[in-house]
């Protein structure tokens, strides 16, 4: 490791690793697996560009972090990025908005048509292929000790990670903060999509012992009656903070009663509509009366001041625009903060 070549102060070199960080995987403690993936997403694309928007805006940051204790000096490195993934997406986005706007026309029908029966399963192919590689990956980092998190593309990318850690932690709760809790029982079609990533998780993985979804403010009839039925999960939407509030709670003490409901390790899945409008201004689903940015940071705070670990994480659901850098530079200062939280109580040593 060479890093006194680095100047941490100043801006970071362009070097193609999240904030420039002159480390290995082998050597940090926590490691950046990106998933440039977004083909089934229904609202605006462009996830898939995200990884490599992050990581140029990420150079730009100021590394200290008074509150965190400069948890980063243990180490954050950026896995090799499988560009394959991308190219797939690219190539299969085609396909399904062919799907998405047939269904809107004919309903379920259009899967009898055998051209696009056909893209279809293209694409649910590809997509258990992309799970299988980024649980790959995943899995591979957490066999040598590492801390990994996931940069996608869109919320399908986080299943094979969360697979990953579950077998790796056995029991393991998930706070997931998003607009929407992802629990769709069918969408359009895809075995795989942003929408039900957290119905196919909670079906298929099954260390996970509990659901907390916070910030939720978008729900279908269906969705809120999984909701109420299923005992391990638990939704704190954004109208019952602003109620709790508004009646002269803290948000604090609201932390508290979130941070309660989880097991000692857990894995935070973070989607970025889950904040105001102003940090994810390009972002696909666009629902107001999100959570400030600092509000987040201050949970992820809470919850591992509570004593629990974050075993794993992702930040997904960024859409970066040629024009306006604010959805990057956002997302890259919020990437920093998740790391830096995740690396508070990790047993590792500073080594930079």
């Amino acid at each position: 490791m060479q890093t006194k070549q680095f100047d941490f102060d100043g801006i970071m070199p362009d070097n193609g690793n999240y904030f420039g960080m002159p480390l290995s995987p082998d050597e940090a403690a926590l490691v950046l697996v990106s998933a440039p993936w977004d083909v089934t997403v229904a609202t605006r694309e462009g996830s898939s560009y995200a990884p490599d928007a992050i990581i140029e805006a990420s150079r730009f940051i100021g590394l200290s972090d008074p509150a965190n204790g400069d948890s980063w000096r243990k180490g954050i490195a950026t896995a090799p990025i499988d560009y394959t993934i991308q190219d797939a997406s690219h190539r299969l986005r085609s396909d399904a908005l062919r799907i998405i706007k047939l269904l809107d026309e004919m309903g379920l029908s259009f899967i009898e048509n055998i051209i696009s029966d056909r893209r279809l399963k293209r694409i649910n192919e590809m997509s258990a292929q992309i799970n299988e590689n980024i649980y790959n990956q995943t899995k591979q980092w957490l066999a040598k000790g590492k801390i990994v998190g996931l940069v996608g593309g869109d919320q399908s990318t986080i299943y094979g990670a969360v697979k990953a850690v579950g077998e790796k932690y056995g029991r393991i709760g998930v706070l997931h903060i998003d607009s929407q809790c992802d629990m769709d029982e069918e969408s359009r079609g895809f075995d795989y999509s942003n929408s039900s990533v957290m119905r196919n998780l909670m079906q298929d993985v099954a260390q996970i012992e509990c659901y907390m979804g916070v910030g939720m403010r978008d729900f279908t009839p269906a969705v809120w009656r999984k909701v109420q039925e299923d005992p391990r999960m638990n939704v704190c939407t954004a109208e019952d903070v602003s109620r709790r509030e508004f009646e002269g709670a803290t948000w604090r003490s609201v932390c508290d009663e979130i941070v309660a409901k989880l097991p000692d390790n857990v894995y935070v899945s973070l989607d970025i509509d889950a904040l105001t409008l102003e940090c994810s201004p390009h972002t696909g689903v666009r629902v107001p009366g999100g959570l400030p940015f600092q509000r987040v940071v201050y949970l992820l705070e809470r919850l591992v001041e509570s004593g629990r670990r974050i075993v794993g994480f992702d930040l997904t659901e960024v859409v970066p625009d040629l024009n306006d850098k604010s959805d990057a530079a956002i997302a890259a200062r919020l990437l920093f903060k998740m790391c830096n939280v995740a690396l508070k109580h990790h047993h590792a040593v500073e080594i930079i």
